[in-house]
């Protein structure tokens, strides 16, 4: 921790913020600290925390000063963590928090995940050494080592090592192309053998297949955090994978279907209602295909942003008026959605004045409005 020096924590002329993440405790080697929950960013240059409280408490190490990091996964009750190891202290370094160390590494404790994605660009960024770049006359406190920054898992080892893993990566990537073409074949197999046309229920088989093969790369806390970046990449992944069930439902869903139709995708990276609900409110504020809709009675919707109200209400009046009158269930076996879609849609209808109730003991029954055709 000795490597640390005070700062405004203002970006200088030159750094760039590559990525931050909320919720990191500062450890100075195994001891704990009173640096126990901050925003951690990475600049292209610095590593900067600032206290959540207390924003005037903000420290940074430059880049310069690491020699490798690592990965420590997650235990019970404990958080994963980032090991920085660092070149020792510059005897003409600017003042910190502490002026001696008896640690050459720290640990960045990650409490509210997001330790993949950060350490991932960690990782390019010292590799890239971005902060040799800057303009003279800007140049930050670094260690004048020449070796400072560099990894240390360089040269046979280092390469035997990538070897490796891009072998279990390959290993990994030819056994779930295996299944994918058995899977493929299966369904091949079970089209051709049959003769005629193929039913509804072995269309709904077919359809359960092809969403069985589910999202090969699903959005998770560990990558992305918990935050708001998290809940951007969500909403990103949701318009690729909803809007083609949206377009075969004829333009909307409830938010129960999509709740399972993602979660039934993703496998065993299963989505809280509340991250989905999060995830769902920023689809139009990032000009996605879709929008989340909030009806008056409390339900929500996802829709394409496509989708037209007014045809939505003209079609509904359409079919009650052929039929002289309609229930949300008759309503919905015509139009072939659920229950809960097609009661929304008729109230929708009925406060734009083009149909009314009748609300009896046998149930809510909806009409065309007569004084609206009939004059």
């Amino acid at each position: 921790m000795d490597r640390f020096v005070w700062t405004s924590g203002l970006l200088e002329l030159g750094e760039t913020l590559v990525v931050q993440q909320r919720g990191v405790r500062l450890c100075d080697g195994e001891e704990k600290l009173k640096f126990d929950s901050g925003v951690l960013l990475l600049s292209t240059h610095r590593l900067i925390w600032r206290d959540q409280k207390n924003h005037e408490c903000c420290i940074a190490i430059p880049l310069s000063q690491i020699i490798f990091i690592e990965e420590q996964a997650a235990g019970i009750g404990k958080s994963a963590k980032i090991v920085v190891h660092l070149h020792p202290a510059s005897s003409n370094k600017e003042p910190g928090p502490f002026q001696s160390s008896k640690y050459s590494y720290i640990k960045l404790s990650f409490k509210e995940h997001g330790q993949i994605e950060f350490y991932r660009r960690l990782s390019e960024e010292i590799t890239q050494r971005r902060w040799e770049n800057m303009p003279t006359g800007q140049a930050m406190q670094v260690n004048k080592n020449p070796q400072a920054g560099r990894i240390r898992a360089v040269g046979i080892v280092g390469i035997e090592r990538k070897l490796e893993e891009k072998r279990k990566e390959t290993d990994k990537n030819i056994s779930e192309a295996k299944e994918m073409v058995e899977l493929s074949k299966s369904i091949a197999n079970k089209i051709k053998e049959k003769q005629g046309d193929i039913t509804e229920d072995e269309t709904i088989r077919f359809k359960s297949y092809l969403l069985s093969m589910g999202i090969a790369n699903p959005v998770t806390r560990e990558t992305y955090g918990s935050g708001t970046h998290y809940h951007m990449q969500l909403a990103k992944q949701l318009a690729g994978i909803l809007q083609t069930p949206l377009e075969e439902r004829g333009g909307i869903m409830s938010l129960t279907e999509v709740y399972c139709l993602v979660n039934r995708a993703r496998g065993l990276e299963l989505l809280s209602p509340e991250d989905l609900v999060n995830a769902c409110k920023m689809l139009e504020s990032l000009k996605l295909p879709l929008r989340l809709r909030l009806f008056d009675s409390g339900v929500m919707v996802i829709e394409l942003q496509s989708h037209n109200e007014e045809e939505m209400v003209a079609s509904a009046l359409e079919t009650v008026s052929e039929k002289g009158s309609l229930t949300a269930d008759e309503f919905a076996k015509l139009v072939g959605m659920s229950v809960l879609l097609a009661k929304e849609r008729l109230l929708l209808a009925e406060k734009m004045g083009h149909l009314c109730r009748d609300d009896s003991v046998e149930g809510l029954r909806f009409y065309p409005n007569l004084f609206l055709t009939q004059s």
